[in-house]
């Protein structure tokens, strides 16, 4: 979530019938310096390195320094051109023409010329993206487009099947080039493109060592012209404090996400910046509804009652952060206020327990028709830091407090994604979902996305919230989406698919000498082909 986290796509408000256009970019003429080496440490390692099959943070925030959209988006969160040099929208809404650029190549493959950007490569993209054997969480957020035709060379035209509410922004998708994967029918994460893509983005992949960083250069052709920083190393670590130490002794000098109990290390220490940044995200522990035990939503809400939530919260992040109550993350405009946090009570937890009938065995494990409580929590072993096994220990520890056995196993991260994507092998699992402002929580609750590396790992199932899903995403009346997603919220607290945790504020630190830092607060490097470091700051 997607850290596992979710990925869904940023709205915004415009209006229908507008024809926005945009000169010709030039090379930079700013005045910053080119050069220096941006080394940022991730706590785990990217999946994939494509655009489509990947769905993790750390991988995503990659594939924004490698790929563009259509469309993009500024500083001030406006949407504005990309690959796309200007567009048309229907007066009734359903149709999108887009010109596209024609300064654009890919990233050349070595000992090839670059290839030009053209409308076929958009195409291809759109229908490979859409193709039934693509496993990618994309493709539930774009099934409201009827069809992508090219016009031209450098014209593609997208047909909706109806109008949708800012449909504008989601054409920020990234695009593929059509001579990149090996299959031209779909992508799987065993084609070789997922691990060693081009893009027309302001970075290429250049390596990827057997470390296992990501060593990305700077693309000297790129159409807004060449980013300053030569060159970004994306390091992965296993433990947040070890990643800190990095930091302090500058083996590192950037770390996207700070381990909250380590922010006053950095703070105190003038070398860095310590930058806020507001990703709408929340950690969560999910379960597996296809377990007998876990079916009957008492068990499930239970589980929530039982745990100290406020308590983790101080305990183990500095109380930096906020509890959540359901499935949109707090900050966001569908977040329903009126629902509350459950609070913690151990009574209310077994008296659940009981009205589901359970009662406590001879060795005080509760049982049901002879079968214990007993549960396996797996958890990924790159989140194997002390706050995350502080948290899971703890929430082992509370539950055995109502007579649940829970085991613990950290399994290797690809072994981990497999048993909760594909096999669906785990009772509960401890994860984390980003989103975006789109408030489309589709992919993570509807019943259509339950199966083989969909998010639905869980198999939540519910006709009522099936269909409201369904009426947020075809209505165009903004305050009716509201108000339906409110009931979503209220609807998935009461079953309890999750025992909601907390949103936590996120920090990124960094050297000083890395000057004009602006952070995107989903996807963090959209804006990096800006960033430089003056002559005399490198190292």
């Amino acid at each position: 979530m997607k850290r596992l986290q979710g990925i869904l796509l940023l709205i915004f408000f415009v209006t229908f019938g507008i024809m926005v256009s945009q000169s010709e970019a030039a090379r930079k003429k700013d005045g910053r310096p080119d050069g220096g080496t941006v080394k940022y440490g991730e706590f785990g390692r990217p999946t994939t390195l494509d655009s489509i099959t990947s769905n993790d943070m750390i991988s995503l925030r990659i594939t924004e320094l490698i790929f563009n959209g259509l469309v993009g988006i500024d500083q001030k969160q406006e949407i504005v051109p990309e690959l796309a040099k200007r567009w048309e929208i229907s007066d009734n809404g359903r149709t999108y023409t887009f010109s596209l650029r024609k300064d654009v190549t890919w990233h050349p493959r070595e000992g090839e010329k670059p290839v030009p950007f053209t409308a076929d490569d958009v195409i291809f993209t759109y229908d490979i993206m859409m193709h039934p054997k693509t496993i990618t969480s994309l493709k539930v957020r774009y099934e409201f487009i009827e069809s992508a035709t090219k016009v031209d060379d450098y014209t593609v035209r997208f047909t909706l099947k109806r109008p949708i509410l800012n449909a504008l922004a989601r054409f920020s998708f990234k695009i593929i080039p059509k001579h990149g994967p090996s299959n031209s029918n779909y992508l799987t994460r065993k084609d070789p493109f997922v691990h060693n893509p081009i893009g027309t983005g302001p970075y290429m992949l250049k390596d990827i060592t057997a470390d296992r960083e990501v060593i990305l250069v700077a693309n000297d052709n790129y159409f807004k012209g060449r980013p300053h920083i030569d060159k970004f190393i994306a390091k992965p670590f296993a433990d947040q404090n070890i990643m800190t130490q990095a930091l302090m002794f500058n083996a590192i000098n950037m770390i996207v996400l700070v381990n909250p109990r380590n922010i006053p290390e950095i703070q105190g220490d003038k070398r860095f910046v310590l930058q806020p940044y507001n990703a709408l995200s929340y950690s969560f522990f999910a379960y597996n509804m296809r377990s007998r035990l876990l079916a009957d939503k008492r068990v499930r809400k239970a589980f929530t009652y039982a745990v100290n939530r406020q308590e983790m919260l101080n305990a183990f992040f500095n109380g930096q952060g906020t509890l959540v109550s359901g499935p949109f993350a707090p900050g966001s405009w569908a977040y329903n206020l009126d629902v509350q946090s459950v609070p913690y009570s151990t009574k209310k937890a077994l008296n659940l327990l009981k009205e589901a009938g359970f009662v406590r065995g001879a060795n005080g494990i509760m049982e049901k028709d002879g079968e214990k409580l007993s549960l396996i929590l797996k958890v990924p072993i790159e989140k194997e830091s002390e706050a995350v096994k502080r948290v899971v220990l703890a929430f082992r520890s509370y539950l055995k407090k109502i007579g649940v056995d829970i085991k613990v196993e950290f399994k290797e991260w690809l072994s981990w994604k497999e048993d909760v994507f594909l096999k669906h092998n785990f009772d509960i699992i401890f994860a984390s979902w980003v989103f975006d402002d789109s408030a489309d929580i589709s992919s993570l609750f509807h019943s259509s996305e339950i199966g083989p590396w969909k998010n639905n790992f869980g198999a939540y199932s519910n006709p009522n919230v099936d269909t409201l899903i369904v009426e947020s995403k075809l209505t165009l009346d903004h305050e009716k989406r509201r108000t339906i997603n409110r009931k979503l919220h209220a609807i998935i607290a009461e079953e309890n698919p999750y025992t909601f945790l907390w949103t936590l504020t996120n920090y990124a630190a960094y050297n000083k000498k890395l000057r004009h830092v602006a952070i995107h607060p989903y996807k963090f490097f959209t804006f990096a082909d800006e960033w430089f470091m003056p002559k005399g700051g490198r190292r």
